[in-house]
């Protein structure tokens, strides 16, 4: 029978995985394991919601602490006078809080972007515990799983759900364990600030998000109630929305510089609300990188608070991705979206997929009345664009017919890239024989079309002033004019 840490590190193809049997369970035993956890016996959740059992699926235990006690917050609000000193108090601890989140929760244990000295590390567990958020362990144990099974039904708080099923609906109602990604957490199992935390998570919990902030308050300035109501309540209501904000606004607004695969976005409004966690796509793309944040004028004060705290000897092993991979996504992601645009564009028929003529029958189809003209080997049909043609309807008229290569590439003016692009668009043939064209039938034959590029959808790249009918040095031509 393989061990817990190595079932919990298969593969998601692994037949175990997939049909989980009891023995390959975590064990009872595991650390921090709720006792009562019993794999084999039937969740609510295989059950069908109706009405008769629709409150069963409910988590009302979440639902009071989500939506109860700040409703009582918001409550006691209204009588209850706010000083300045506690107005202040209440947005310093909702940032200490946060960062016990962000920096200890997210970037320390669920990611190990960093190793923190045990100060840290207590103060991170003790701040995070205040955000009412769940310990470490739960919460870790899940991120990993998100991380790992993006977008997926294994993603605990997918937002292919919908969007408001990621910022409250996965924790209000009930999840099958079984139903969630497997993830490797041994070494939180190892960890024994995180082990204690889980262990006395309900005393942290309470003694940091509700009594601590008001007897602070009490003692300091005399607010003990509004101490309660607004470092308390309502700052712990604004720290959990602001993170829920992750796994909802951060998945569903902004922008996808490094990856479009998956639903996680960069959005600035998104990190302003979450100190800096908000950069999503950049973390999902490298996730055990420090910074959320690259950029020197992008908002991350978690960033620098892990910093700040390594130039305290706090915090050391800081992890960064190196540029050169960073920018190679970056670089990556924006030629995939240059693809997408250039697949919506009309470049004329390939090369390919013209048919050839000879010339004889070039000379007899526009001796028949049809407006066609030669450059570089490439038949072109302008009968529509005569009387559009800038430069004038005598100008154009007098190349139909003949080869206009010299003409159109400087024997008479030398024309624009977008001449050129238009141009192509009218393509009806080849002739025979045809230089361009010949050399690239040639390059075909030989296997040499790697000269060639091409982009995602194996369509052929054309730079700038590189149609096949610009030529650089304008060649003479029998009676081009």
């Amino acid at each position: 029978m393989p061990s817990h840490q190595a079932v919990a590190g298969m593969s998601a193809v692994d037949p175990a995985f997939l049909n989980p049997q009891p023995s390959s369970m975590a064990s009872k035993s595991e650390p921090n394991r709720n006792p009562k956890y019993d794999p084999r016996k039937p969740h609510i959740t295989d059950t069908p919601i109706s009405w008769q059992n629709w409150y069963q699926h409910v988590n009302w235990l979440n639902v009071y602490f989500i939506g109860g006690i700040p409703l009582i917050g918001c409550i006691a609000a209204a009588f209850t006078p706010l000083r300045w000193q506690t107005a202040l108090w209440a947005v310093f601890y909702y940032f200490c809080t946060g960062l016990g989140i962000t920096a200890g929760y997210h970037r320390l244990w669920a990611h190990k972007s960093y190793n923190a000295r045990r100060p840290l590390e207590v103060f991170l567990a003790l701040c995070g515990g205040g955000a009412v958020e769940g310990s470490i362990r739960w919460w870790s144990r899940d991120h990993r799983a998100h991380h790992r099974y993006t977008d997926t039904t294994k993603d605990p708080y997918s937002v292919r759900k919908g969007l408001l099923y990621s910022h409250l609906g996965w924790m209000i109602m009930k999840q099958n364990p079984k139903r969630i990604g497997r993830t490797d957490i041994s070494d939180l199992n190892e960890n024994p600030v995180v082990v204690w935390q889980h262990k006395n998570y309900v005393f942290v919990a309470l003694g940091m998000g509700l009594i601590f902030p008001a007897l602070l308050a009490g003692l300091l300035w005399g607010d003990f109630w509004g101490g309660l109501v607004y470092a308390g309540i309502l700052r712990v209501f604004f720290v959990q929305q602001a993170t829920f904000c992750v796994n909802s606004l951060a998945h569903w607004l902004g922008d996808q510089p490094f990856d479009d695969r998956n639903s996680p976005r960069d959005h600035v409004i998104t990190a302003l609300v979450t100190l800096g966690e908000g950069y999503h796509n950049f973390h999902h793309e490298f996730p055990s990188d420090y910074r959320n944040a690259i950029e020197w004028w992008q908002y991350d004060p978690t960033k620098w608070f892990i910093w700040t705290s390594k130039k305290f000897g706090l915090a050391y092993n800081l992890k960064q991705f190196r540029s050169n991979e960073i920018e190679k996504g970056r670089v990556q992601q924006q030629q995939k979206k240059l693809d997408q645009k250039r697949s919506r564009l009309d470049w004329g028929v390939p090369l390919e997929q013209l048919p050839v003529m000879e010339w004889d029958e070039y000379v007899e189809q526009t001796q028949n009345g049809r407006g066609l003209i030669a450059v570089a080997g490439v038949v072109h049909d302008v009968s529509g664009f005569i009387e559009h043609h800038p430069g004038g309807r005598a100008m154009i008229a007098s190349g139909i017919g003949k080869d206009a290569t010299a003409m159109f590439n400087g024997g008479i003016y030398n024309h624009s890239n977008a001449a050129h692009n238009t141009l192509s668009t009218m393509r009806v043939g080849v002739i025979r024989g045809g230089m361009e064209v010949e050399i690239w039938k040639r390059a075909q034959s030989e296997g040499k079309d790697a000269n060639y590029l091409k982009d995602e959808n194996g369509n052929r790249i054309i730079r700038a002033g590189n149609q096949v009918t610009k030529v650089q040095e304008p060649i003479s031509s029998a009676g081009a004019a």
